[in-house]
């Protein structure tokens, strides 16, 4: 397994340094304990941004981090959307529905979709192991395990098509890459969570064709403590960047809808679910919650007994 490169730029570090040196007080978020210190499933998941500077490394630090008004913007994301572990579930959250999603503005314009936090377990590399150099990434079913081990996520099934496209013409962004990868039916990660460390299922890389999209056949990720119900991806220029821990385009997160979720977490096995889906909502989300996920928001289609499809345009 290999580590990403790191960027060595003087104002990155100063910006990386400001950041992890922040006081004690800083650590705190609305769970009430030292948010560095979570290591049980459903406690650490997606934190905020504070958190995941703790746990990653420089490399994915330093890219949330880049760019013009990046202090800003972690000010920002570190303070205005409050504690995730309360509040009751909100209308406005998606309902289940057909045709196709696309992450456009009023007037049509194509919206590039906001950079979101990779969270702990990316398993690209930047944050301890890397899944993207194992022969056999590169697919599109990511139920199973492969390599050591075959296990194959339960749950209710889902089809996950994300269309890439560029913001800048509209047109489809053939031969890019997306990596995407979710919690299973329980709310654990393959490669970290207790249990699954010795799993790799639920990840996966697709080459996108001609329209510029990808499908992954998955099953429905769980809702677990303090997140509301969500998908994590990156999309690189090509298959090579991606299994060669090449530079990164876009890294950002699916919203389910609401409506989908309730039918699926009344549900044997997604139990656990049904009380963690009421204590959040997107508006309280720490990840969709400055916009409610506006612009990430899957479309849905499909029930429970034959599986959803989950649909998304991605501008990059």
């Amino acid at each position: 397994m290999t580590t990403r490169r790191t960027d060595d730029r003087a104002d990155r570090h100063a910006a990386l340094t400001d950041a992890v040196s922040r006081p004690e007080a800083d650590w705190i978020d609305g769970h009430g304990p030292d948010i560095r210190a979570h290591d049980e499933v459903g406690e650490d998941h997606d934190r905020g941004l504070l958190f995941d500077l703790g746990t990653m490394n420089r490399r994915r630090a330093l890219g949330l981090l880049g760019g013009v008004g990046a202090l800003a913007a972690l000010a920002a994301c570190g303070t205005s959307t409050g504690s995730t572990s309360t509040g009751s579930s909100s209308s406005s959250s998606g309902s289940a529905s057909s045709g196709s999603s696309s992450s456009t503005s009023a007037d049509g314009t194509l919206t590039e979709v906001p950079d979101e936090t990779a969270g702990p377990y990316p398993g690209d590399g930047s944050n301890g192991a890397n899944v993207l150099d194992d022969s056999g990434i590169v697919r599109s079913d990511i139920r199973s395990s492969f390599g050591s081990s075959t296990t194959t996520a339960q749950g209710v099934p889902l089809t996950i098509k994300l269309t890439v496209r560029d913001t800048s013409t509209g047109s489809a962004k053939s031969g890019a890459a997306v990596y995407l990868w979710h919690c299973d039916r329980d709310g654990q990660y393959s490669m970290y969570s207790r249990n699954v460390t010795n799993e790799n299922y639920l990840r996966g890389v697709q080459e996108t064709d001609s329209t510029g999209t990808v499908t992954f056949t998955s099953i429905y990720p769980a809702c677990y403590d303090g997140r509301w119900p969500h998908i994590h991806f990156e999309v690189y220029s090509g298959v090579a960047d991606a299994t060669s821990s090449g530079p990164i385009v876009k890294t950002s997160q699916i919203a389910l809808p609401q409506e989908a979720c309730a039918a699926v977490y009344a549900t044997d096995g997604y139990s656990a679910s049904v009380a963690n889906l009421a204590k959040v909502s997107l508006q309280r989300d720490n990840v969709f919650g400055n916009d409610a996920g506006i612009h990430q928001i899957a479309t849905m289609s499909g029930d429970v007994s034959s599986g959803y499809t989950a649909a998304l345009t991605i501008g990059v």
